[in-house]
């Protein structure tokens, strides 16, 4: 008997893992699974992956990130870094960072820390395109740009993989199309869909403060050096970029209030690059806005759990972070890179790597330590925002006595450059 084309439904397409997100943690999770020899799909809703000869322009883009060596690693290890390296990125070798209200100040080194450089100022467009392009022609993943989850249908039922029967859910794509895997990964941002698909609560905290973003042309070159002022408890970022060996440009990042966020995105860009240029105290000399100021509203979230049978939450599905220390997209890689070693270890030993048995294991092994960066972030936030004249006094003093430990400055920095605890062995 034939049946209708036009009402018939689309096949189930069997995977042994299924990524929904595919920004920078969604495909380097993707990627760590198909290098391991995982069956793996991909879901975006983007309609098209960036290519790296698009993921830059004359100016950097907006949006970076500071990545740490820790992270580095991770990308080298799927194979990205070669190509981001031979597109644009900026090592920082040096921090400074001040209270723009009082005396104290702190300045870090590579030197002092005993390694080659702290980090690197990638734009966001180069760290995804480098990674699409470990994924889009990877025999082991399939991709589906477009597209978004329109259901997700938890069940017992048995899906064959090779010799191996395993239990697993599926998740309904917009188009009517039908994807089945052992483990669902939901790595689709901060208001994920598919995390309240799954029903899980998410705890937030309103930082009632919005982060302004652009790239400006400094007087001065950043000398490969991150700074930092507090101000006012309004931290301002000058991140250093450099285009084509030109070391005078920066990323701004100044997380303030609402209204002083309307205040400077109502700016010319000669008034934006005076701003900041004034509050920045000069230190690179004038300033010169090469684009319009960007905002975003600040909230801190955390998952109530990382976890269920068959589904796991990554980056910001799991948790979102003040950007004040750089933190997000590094405590997003990290946790891909755990969960794909407890997911990828359980699969080749024959073991079931979607149960809960084995999503626990990375649940525990990376919720301390999001708890621990959001809780820090927090208590900036309070530290630097208080007007009383005492706190400012011993934040001040504090900030410059620590200056002079360079013992206390060295555990500081490798916490910073994301030496903390066991790191999988694709970080290390």
């Amino acid at each position: 008997m034939q049946t209708d084309s036009s009402t018939a439904k689309p096949p189930v397409e069997h995977f042994e893992a299924i990524i929904v997100g595919g920004g920078m943690v969604g495909t380097a999770f993707c990627a760590l699974l198909a290098q391991a020899g995982m069956k793996v799909a991909l879901v975006e809703a983007r309609p098209a992956p960036i290519s790296l000869d698009k993921a830059t322009g004359p100016l950097p883009a907006p949006r970076v990130s500071a990545l740490t060596p820790v992270s580095q690693r991770l990308l080298a290890h799927v194979g990205a870094w070669p190509a981001m390296q031979a597109t644009r990125v900026t090592p920082y070798r040096g921090m400074q960072v001040w209270d723009a209200e009082g005396s104290g100040e702190i300045a870090f080194s590579a030197y002092e820390a005993g390694v080659a450089v702290l980090g690197h100022i990638v734009e966001n467009t180069v760290t995804l395109a480098a990674l699409n392009r470990q994924v889009l022609d990877h025999p082991n993943v399939t991709t589906f740009f477009g597209a978004s989850p329109q259901a997700l249908q938890r069940a017992n039922s048995h899906a064959v993989n090779g010799n191996r029967a395993t239990s697993g859910d599926w998740l309904i794509l917009d188009d009517g199309r039908q994807l089945h895997a052992s483990l669902i990964v939901a790595a689709d941002g901060a208001h994920s869909v598919l995390r309240e698909m799954a029903d899980i609560e998410v705890a937030s905290d309103d930082m009632q403060q919005h982060a302004v973003v652009t790239t400006v042309q400094c007087a001065k070159p950043h000398g490969g050096t991150a700074r930092q002022a507090f101000i006012d408890g309004r931290p301002l970022a000058f991140l250093p970029l450099t285009v084509e060996g030109n070391e005078h440009y920066c990323s701004i990042v100044w997380s303030t209030t609402p209204e002083h966020a309307d205040e400077l995105s109502a700016l010319s860009r000669d008034a934006l690059g005076e701003a900041l240029g004034e509050a920045f105290g000069h230190r690179l000399g004038d300033v010169t806005a090469c684009d319009k100021a960007h905002r975003f509203p600040l909230v801190q979230r955390h998952a109530r759990h990382y976890v269920q049978p068959h589904f796991a939450l990554v980056g910001d599905a799991a948790h979102s972070i003040h950007p004040l220390a750089g933190q997000g997209v590094n405590l997003g890689l990290m946790d891909a890179a755990v969960l794909a070693e407890e997911v990828v270890h359980a699969w080749q030993r024959g073991a079931p790597w979607g149960e809960l048995s084995t999503l626990r294991r990375y649940e525990r092994r990376r919720r301390f330590d999001n708890s621990a960066m959001l809780g820090l972030m927090k208590g900036f936030k309070v530290l630097f925002g208080s007007h009383d004249p005492a706190l400012t006094m011993m934040r001040n003093l504090g900030m410059s006595g620590m200056n002079q430990l360079v013992p206390l400055k060295r555990v500081l920095m490798r916490q910073a450059t994301g030496e903390r605890g066991r790191l999988p062995l694709t970080c290390r």
